[in-house]
């Protein structure tokens, strides 16, 4: 008898709990990538953050995305001249760029630096005398960028987020020195038009024309003429083509909109990205 009592009860009890709750509905894989709040902006690029997303990598050669954008990134500057008129014709496309300043010449041409920050450029670290990192102990890598952000930081109360190497002069000790201390996720490029070289205006056009790729990361320097001289046309082309340009930050923050909400990159992963071949020093 108490064990017919004891069986009704627990019948009993389970029909009121299953009673009491609501039939769920299937969930569509495509759930979580809706829940991304950042991927409605993908196709306004220019909105994105202008700040390294949270999880950024530890180093970015290029970023994995469809779109038609790239990063257009400018080493070595400020120049006293070549980078204001840079800044002109930047200024009349609405373009925005990355610049990766010495340090040294941040101090020399504060003004210039002002001006950067005012249009809505962004700055990266590129240390503060420009000098081989892998070929510096570990305080003197910390010395270089620390004088290089109190730089920046006295010139325009700016602080970078990102580094790059000068000559692209990079190893695994210093990127994660690099990263653990002060945060800067490395970058490096995926296009390089050896405007060092001088090749010729017409020359640095096409390389850079040629190599973009949704997602690239591309390299140039402000401090030489013909660079100035070549990267109108290259924009012009580009934009004939429908690229979007937009700073390395906005571009990471791309790469992140584009991946469901709750998955982590680990940012010691290089995520198959291969760094380019240093330059010559």
């Amino acid at each position: 008898m108490y064990l017919s009592i004891w069986l009704g009860i627990l019948m009993g009890s389970a029909s009121c709990s299953t009673s009491d709750k609501k039939p769920s509905s299937p969930v569509p894989d495509t759930a979580v990538l809706q829940d991304n709040p950042l991927a409605r902006r993908l196709n306004k690029p220019s909105t994105m953050p202008t700040t390294p997303p949270a999880g950024a990598r530890i180093s970015y050669s290029q970023v994995n995305i469809t779109q038609p954008v790239v990063a257009m990134t400018f080493d070595d500057g400020p120049h006293p001249s070549l980078t204001p008129k840079l800044l002109d014709i930047l200024k009349e496309r609405n373009i925005k760029c990355t610049f990766f300043l010495i340090g040294q010449n941040v101090k020399a041409y504060p003004k210039i630096v002002q001006r950067i920050i005012a249009e809505g450029h962004e700055i990266g670290n590129h240390t503060y005398t420009h000098c081989s990192l892998t070929s510096r102990s570990d305080d003197q890598i910390r010395s270089e960028l620390k004088q290089s952000e109190a730089a920046l930081m006295a010139a325009a109360n700016y602080r970078p987020q990102l580094i790059r190497p000068p000559y692209g002069a990079i190893n695994t000790r210093v990127k994660q020195l690099m990263f653990s201390e002060f945060g800067y996720s490395t970058i490096m490029w995926s296009v390089d038009p050896q405007d060092w070289r001088r090749p010729g205006v017409s020359v640095v056009t096409s390389r850079l024309v040629n190599g973009a790729r949704p997602g690239s990361i591309m390299l140039a320097h402000d401090i030489h003429p013909p660079t100035i001289q070549a990267v109108p046309a290259m924009f012009d082309q580009l934009i004939a083509k429908g690229y979007q340009f937009v700073t390395v930050s906005q571009l990471m923050n791309m790469e992140k909109a584009s991946m469901p909400v709750g998955v982590v990159i680990r940012p010691a992963v290089p995520m198959g990205d291969k760094d380019p071949k240093p330059l010559p020093q």
